[in-house]
């Protein structure tokens, strides 16, 4: 873990408790929601609050379908780093957050 990762993951964890609106639902269930808020990734300015909005991420793990999301259990969490390795979220997290782009 670096330093910059660990000052990002705390503005984040700001953000969110100071009550930044995310689009937490609906969740990419498929292919074509997954492309759609990828695409929407994209095309934002690519801040930090950007990321989080449109990625539906909250503070705390979300079950959907009987399936709980939680960061640590995502394909794209790195557990050492505590990061989400999403190309288009690339962004420092905690285990037990969560976000709508969430893969086994």
């Amino acid at each position: 873990m670096t330093d910059t990762d660990n000052a990002l993951r705390q503005e984040a964890e700001n953000l969110l408790k100071c009550g930044l609106k995310t689009e937490v639902f609906p969740r990419a269930d498929d292919h074509d929601q997954v492309q759609e808020i990828v695409g929407r990734l994209q095309t934002s300015d690519g801040s930090l609050e950007q990321r989080l909005v449109i990625g539906g991420f909250t503070l705390e793990m979300i079950e959907h379908e009987d399936i709980e999301q939680a960061c640590e259990t995502c394909m794209y969490y790195l557990v050492h780093r505590r990061y989400c390795e999403l190309p288009e979220l690339d962004v420092p997290v905690e285990a037990e957050w969560s976000c709508r782009l969430w893969r086994i």
